[in-house]
């Protein structure tokens, strides 16, 4: 008898056995410890992981710190990585063309490379050369002259002689350009591609139309923006007018026009297509950003009571500097960074004189005497100190931290450092 109660219980046994998990210890002879043993273990596994998920939150948010700290941090010094003495061609400019210098001068032009190097040049004959770059392309146009030239980093793409005086010149990411001519009562327009190509011809009176002080050509060299002003006695007044070389502008009118603007009080000297699809129109003491698909829209009027001494802008901020006022006698200037829906996000004073402004999407460069200011799009000041000697130019190299400058009797390359003094290697 006891050996039969003995073998059920063992085959028991051997069934609860069988249904135990993991690491569920089986206590002899209890269903309701086995339950009591998996509902322990389900709550082990619980709070393992919460502390799993905390540990993970943890990290994430430190690492997250550091990495908006690296992000953000502010460099009070520099060391000069290289430095080539040479006398500086009072007549010599600066920009950036694709990661790489674009020197010119009414003689020439040169392409500097990261490395210092010049991989190409190429000679000009203009009195007022102005240039104007987008993407990998440059235009060089000789103000008050006649022939308007295109770069790119490998070289000269094409020149051309226009029929008449050039006013202004814009270039599209492609490399398309517009230039405007002016002669004695009419102006025109003229839309070429990168090789010199004619694309189209807009012809204004200056009796109707009023004289164009700034063109502005998308990306994608499809659509313009022009900025007239016309002059009626003592009456002054600026037109805004926009056109589109796609299908939407030929299906629009005879001479492409989509939309114009006027304006009685105010005039506008500068528009520019910050992106394809938005242009942005510069008062002398108002903003105006339009959406410009493929017609114009008012996105934003931003107004101002002093008058804008300067402006900056990249592909998703727009700013401008002002005078300080008066209960700001410390600082000089103000500058007032928006986006593109014409919010604020910053202000930033300064202190001295500037008379450079070089913007990034990343950053922007305000300089004057020896001193500069290196300033984030998010507001927070990436370097502010005084260099080796007056700045001519500064911009970036395309190394993390190293920046070009050029002074009057030389060429540096400085990168940013964390403490305040400055080096020399």
């Amino acid at each position: 008898m006891k050996k039969k109660q003995k073998e059920q219980k063992d085959t028991q046994n051997r069934k609860i056995q069988n249904e135990v998990k993991d690491n569920v210890i089986y206590v002899d002879g209890s269903r309701e410890a086995l339950e009591s043993n998996k509902e322990r273990a389900a709550k082990r596994g619980r709070r393992v992981k919460g502390i799993i998920g905390v540990v993970a939150i943890i990290v994430i948010a430190v690492v997250a710190g550091i990495f908006n700290s690296f992000l953000n941090k502010e460099y009070k010094g520099f060391r000069v990585v290289e430095r080539t003495e040479s006398n500086f061609e009072n007549t010599a400019s600066y920009v950036l063309l694709d990661g790489n210098l674009l020197k010119y001068t009414p003689d020439g032009v040169s392409c500097i490379n990261k490395n210092g190097d010049t991989i190409w040049s190429a000679g000009i004959n203009m009195k007022m050369p102005m240039a104007v770059v987008r993407g990998k392309y440059a235009a060089i146009a000789d103000l008050n002259g006649n022939s308007v030239s295109i770069f790119n980093v490998e070289g000269q793409v094409s020149s051309l002689t226009m029929p008449y005086t050039i006013c202004d010149v814009d270039v599209a990411r492609q490399g398309a350009f517009a230039v405007v001519l002016e002669s004695d009562k009419t102006n025109y327009i003229k839309l070429y591609d990168k090789n010199g190509k004619d694309i189209y011809e807009i012809q204004t009176t200056i009796d109707k139309s009023g004289y164009p002080i700034d063109i502005a050509i998308s990306e994608d060299g499809k659509k313009l923006f022009t900025s007239y002003i016309n002059m009626n006695g003592t009456t002054i007044t600026n037109n805004l007018a926009a056109y589109n070389f796609g299908d939407v502008g030929q299906n629009a009118n005879a001479d492409r026009m989509v939309g114009g603007y006027m304006f009685d009080s105010q005039v506008i000297p500068k528009v520019e297509f910050v992106n394809n699809d938005t242009v942005v129109a510069f008062g002398t003491n108002e903003i105006n950003i339009y959406a410009m698909k493929e017609k114009p829209s008012e996105k934003a009027k931003i107004k101002f009571n002093e008058e804008i001494q300067s402006v900056f802008y990249a592909e998703k901020y727009i700013g401008v500097i002002l005078k300080s006022g008066e209960n700001d006698g410390e600082h000089l200037y103000k500058a007032k960074v928006y986006d593109l829906k014409g919010k604020h996000k910053f202000d930033m004073n300064i202190d001295f004189a500037y008379d450079n402004i070089y913007a990034t999407n990343k950053e922007f460069i305000i300089t004057g005497g020896s001193d500069c200011i290196i300033m984030r799009k998010n507001g927070k000041v990436k370097f502010k100190g005084t260099l080796n000697g007056k700045i001519i130019n500064m911009v970036p190299s395309g190394k993390r931290l190293v920046y070009v400058v050029t002074y009057d009797n030389a060429t540096e390359k400085i990168k940013l450092k964390t403490d305040k003094t400055a080096s020399q290697e």
